[in-house]
């Protein structure tokens, strides 16, 4: 039998983005998850280009997904069941319960916010039944005035559900006492109530110089700091939605160089992680081909907004860039959307990602995209077409490709054939996000590319390695004892409190 939880929900709110909520939700996930508790991530709505596939065949945000393997569960869509996607600054795909609903303007999703917490309620409901304990991280941060009335990510859903709250503040920052304090006096009473304590992180130093700081915040506060985390060198968690090149091999200007267009809709960042942390590999991320030096191989990678990103790839003049790279006898990969761009056409007759129409491609491959309404979501496996070299990954894709050049495959996968390879191989494309995840799959990759070593980092092995230093870090420096005995006395308190804690 499970241990029975000391608490059954708290949520993590941040002082401002990047604060650490996904960090120290996911560390709490696997503190409690190593105690036999079953525990599980939430996040009310999210708004992110790095999304994950769940088992329910749903879309979720990369992070969520990263917090249930803490939690040693498979993802599921009910983890975030308001998933935005943004098109452009002011619109996004709006995805409910992992589904697409549609798209839709700042105003509008404003308006929808009322239907949305149903269904984040709804995704609540249905986890709280089934696991002792539910760790939530909010969004942003608490105290953006202009976003308070109808709020589900944050203190609007704490109140809804009667959730404690943990604010987390990024010290590395600078004014993490402004943040703080700040943050916390722009709360009503009855939200300032609910937060039962601070987290402080990315400390580095002497802890005994930042104590009067921490002295004089608990009695400006009446709070209490339950936790300083230091500053984790070289930790590796993928990142929620910001291109991430933290973990990027530096000064290795003889090693394979991947170039990988910046694209303004380029989406699921994460498949390049494992490129990154490779130790005889450089990858640039280049908004243009003037800031390219050379390049052994050109990724295209995902886009959201396909017709607009191949637009923009073209003002940039990457199409004469990469026609020039074949020439030379380099090789070309495009992944999901940047498969697409290298066919003849894609066409759009629903408007789905902006004016209805149609976008020439590069013609590298000869295949049309259509792009329609049901957009594909499945995690798969197989192999290298007519090889046992295995692969692995996950689709997120509305279009569906035809033409002569699927006829050579890329890969032969569960539901079928996949991507296409030129006749002269060089030029090579696939709807597999996540392909460099398994180390034999992104040796494979890289062997057809031009590079001969075999040293891919085992991404999933670095990822499980990354949670356990993060939940080691936190029972290390967080005082469990007090932060229980607040949670004790915040829904002792609660007269109405749904969940009975302490009858």
């Amino acid at each position: 039998m499970n241990p029975k939880p000391p608490f059954q929900a708290l949520m993590v709110q941040g002082t401002t983005s990047d604060a650490g909520k996904s960090t120290l939700v996911t560390a709490l996930c696997r503190y409690y998850y190593r105690q036999g508790i079953a525990v599980a991530p939430f996040k009310p709505q999210n708004m992110a280009l790095n999304s994950a596939v769940t088992v329910d065949g749903g879309e979720i945000g990369r992070a969520q997904a990263a917090q249930a393997v803490a939690c040693g569960l498979p993802p599921h869509s009910d983890m975030n069941p308001v998933l935005l996607k943004p098109n452009t600054d002011t619109t996004a795909q709006v995805i409910i319960h992992g589904k697409v609903l549609q798209n839709q303007s700042a105003t509008q999703y404003h308006d929808y916010k009322k239907v949305a917490k149903q269904a984040v309620l709804a995704s609540w409901q249905r986890l709280s039944n089934q696991y002792q304990m539910l760790i939530v991280e909010g969004a942003g941060s608490p105290a953006e005035i202009n976003l308070r009335a109808g709020d589900i990510a944050n203190m609007g859903f704490a109140e809804a559900v009667d959730c404690p709250v943990i604010l987390v503040a990024d010290i590395d920052r600078g004014g993490v006492f402004a943040h703080l304090v700040g943050t916390l006096e722009l709360l009503s009473e009855s939200e300032q109530q609910r937060v039962v304590g601070f987290v402080i992180n990315r400390f580095r130093g002497d802890i005994a110089l930042l104590k009067p700081g921490l002295d004089w915040l608990e009695a400006k506060t009446g709070k209490p700091v339950l936790a300083v985390l230091p500053y984790l060198h070289d930790l590796y968690l993928e990142a929620e939605d910001a291109l991430s090149t933290r973990h990027a091999q530096q000064g290795q200007i003889e090693a394979f160089h991947i170039v990988v267009p910046h694209l303004p809709s380029f989406s699921n960042h994460t498949d390049f992680d494992p490129l990154q942390l490779h130790p005889g590999i450089r990858v640039s991320f280049a908004k243009h081909p003037d800031q390219v030096s050379g390049a052994d191989l050109i990724v295209l990678p995902g886009s959201k907004s396909v017709r607009s990103d191949l637009k923009r790839l073209r003002e940039q003049g990457w199409d004469v860039f990469i026609r020039r790279h074949l020439r030379y006898g380099g090789k070309l990969l495009g992944i999901c959307g940047g498969f697409q761009m290298l066919g003849n056409g894609i066409d759009d007759p629903l408007g789905l990602e902006g004016q209805a129409g149609r976008a020439e491609g590069l013609g590298l491959l000869n295949m049309e995209t259509v792009l329609q309404a049901q957009k594909c979501l499945r995690q798969t496996s197989g192999s290298f077409y007519r090889q046992a070299t295995p692969v692995a990954g996950y689709e997120i894709h509305l279009g569906v490709s035809s033409g002569p050049a699927l006829s050579h495959p890329l890969f032969t996968l569960a539901e079928g054939d996949d991507g296409a390879i030129s006749e002269d191989g060089l030029v090579a494309g696939t709807y597999l996000h996540g392909l460099f995840d398994l180390p034999e799959a992104g040796d494979a990759l890289l062997h057809w590319a031009g590079f001969r070593q075999t040293q891919t980092v085992d991404f999933n092995a670095l990822r499980e390695a990354g949670i356990e230093r993060l939940a080691d870090c936190l029972a290390a420096h967080c005082d469990f004892e007090l932060l229980e005995a607040r949670l004790h006395d915040f829904y002792k308190h609660r007269s109405n409190n749904q969940f009975d804690l302490f009858q």
